[in-house]
């Protein structure tokens, strides 16, 4: 009979699981975050038993962040601290991809509180789907009890201020787009990684790799994590905003990672901006009512204003919150920023390098030789 120690040292080896977080002053969110991630449960109906490593990649947090990590590591030998000098997001991610034990790659925010069994699920819907990234259900939540930060959550967990195929309000099953991730490590490197020139959408751009390359990202609400944004609506107008913009350069970069939804604000403030400038010209010109002028202006906003409403009464008699009826102004102030963003990244977008860009993909004389 074939006893232990005729079995390979390798294959007694339990899979390892490489959870990837990256920092930067995230003194407020950190402990909560990192708590729920060494509670994981290591094995599953679905999956076998596996090991965790932690690696906090951080950009040189001028807060306490290091002081907590360093206390975390001191004392859990599952912790390690990784340095990121070049401060950034994809920078951090593929230093983490790159130092990872594992066979398996968590990428998790610091701002998201994991259920206990959320790697262990999304590993086994993983295998089972034959996937090769399975993130969790994502669910906005306030990050403080004031109406601001309920407001700024709500916005962003509904359907009308995110999109149905937003990672937070998306169904179960294969997506474009996964967040809060179990990957498969050797895929992940296989597709490049993450691209160090998109500050935002990095993730974006790996899962349409990933898509291309022929594998199938999943979504499943067998588990969740709590997601936790900006505390206040001007916090939530600033990210609406970076997004918008780097969405430009996101789609100058890899056209096929953005799709239609992600530039309906723009076309909703071209449409507004448009429109005033048609409502002022008419207004001027002689024999003309400042009120018809103006009406495609007001049946633009009007509309917007009237889903918006919509959404916050849904919201309202759902949560039995009054504060939501609010909601049509934070939509409309998040949707013009977030738009007003993508404008802005259109118009410092260099089109030269963009066009040279799109026409070697087709195979094409770049232009200017």
């Amino acid at each position: 009979m074939e006893t232990e120690a005729d079995i390979p040292a390798k294959a007694q080896q339990k899979p390892m699981v490489s959870v990837v977080l990256a920092t930067y002053n995230e003194e407020k969110s950190i402990a909560s975050c990192l708590n729920s991630i060494l509670r994981q449960r290591t094995c599953s109906p679905s999956t076998s038993e596996f090991d965790i490593e932690v690696l906090a990649v951080d950009g040189m947090s001028t807060d306490g962040t290091c002081a907590l990590l360093e206390g975390y590591a001191a004392g859990d030998p599952r912790v390690r601290v990784v340095n990121n000098p070049r401060r950034r997001a994809p920078f951090a991610f593929n230093i983490g991809l790159h130092n990872a034990r594992g066979e398996y790659v968590c990428i998790f925010g610091a701002h998201t509180v994991y259920r206990d069994d959320y790697i262990a699920v999304c590993l086994g819907e993983l295998l089972e789907h034959n996937a090769a990234a399975c993130g969790g259900r994502v669910k906005t939540m306030a990050a403080t009890g004031s109406l601001n930060a309920r407001l700024a959550a709500r916005a962003m967990g509904h359907p009308f201020g995110s999109s149905r195929k937003s990672f937070r309000t998306q169904s179960e099953g294969a997506v474009d787009t996964v967040n809060y991730a179990v990957f498969r490590r050797d895929l992940a490197l296989k597709a490049g990684g993450y691209d160090e020139d998109l500050l935002r959408n990095q993730d974006n751009d790996l899962n349409q790799k990933l898509r291309a390359m022929g594998y199938v990202l999943w979504c499943t609400w067998k588990t969740e994590c709590l997601y936790f944004p900006k505390s206040t609506v001007k916090g939530l107008m600033r990210y609406g905003y970076g997004n918008g913009f780097w969405n430009a350069l996101s789609l100058a970069k890899n056209p096929s990672s953005m799709g239609a939804r992600h530039f309906v604000p723009f076309l909703f403030v071209v449409a507004l901006a448009l429109s005033t400038l048609l409502g002022a010209a008419g207004a001027l010109a002689p024999g003309t009512s400042m009120w018809m002028a103006l009406a495609p202006l007001a049946l633009i906003a009007g509309m917007h204003l009237a889903l918006g409403t919509g959404a916050a009464i849904q919201v309202a008699v759902r949560e039995r919150s009054p504060g939501a009826l609010l909601l049509p102004w934070v939509f409309l102030g998040f949707h013009i920023a977030y738009g007003f963003g993508t404008l802005r990244g259109f118009l410092s977008m260099p089109w030269t390098a963009w066009l040279n860009s799109a026409r070697s993909r087709r195979g094409s004389v770049p232009l200017g030789r």
